[in-house]
């Protein structure tokens, strides 16, 4: 009986799984040009909505070293791994 209940149960679950990954895959309409103004204006970051921006950062580690002796302050080290545009 397994035997022959696993193939039935195995085929029913591909069939389901194709089924649904078609559905997934129906493209939406293109964007018109008033569509991607609107969306860009949506995303973007609104003045002062990023603190983070607002820090002079250093690419130099020499010269924030410098600075940071000049000013009696310490270095915050920001160090990533990996491509630039995503760790990993």
């Amino acid at each position: 009986m397994r035997r022959v209940l696993f193939p039935l149960v195995a085929a029913a679950l591909v069939a389901a799984a194709h089924v649904g990954f078609e559905r997934a895959t129906v493209a939406a309409p293109p964007l018109s040009g008033d569509d991607a103004v609107k969306l860009r204006a949506l995303i973007r970051p609104i003045e002062g909505e990023d603190p983070f921006d607002t820090i002079p950062w250093e690419t130099s580690l020499w010269e924030a070293r410098k600075k940071a002796a000049a000013a009696g302050k310490p270095i915050l080290l920001w160090e990533m791994d990996g491509h630039p545009l995503g760790c990993g």
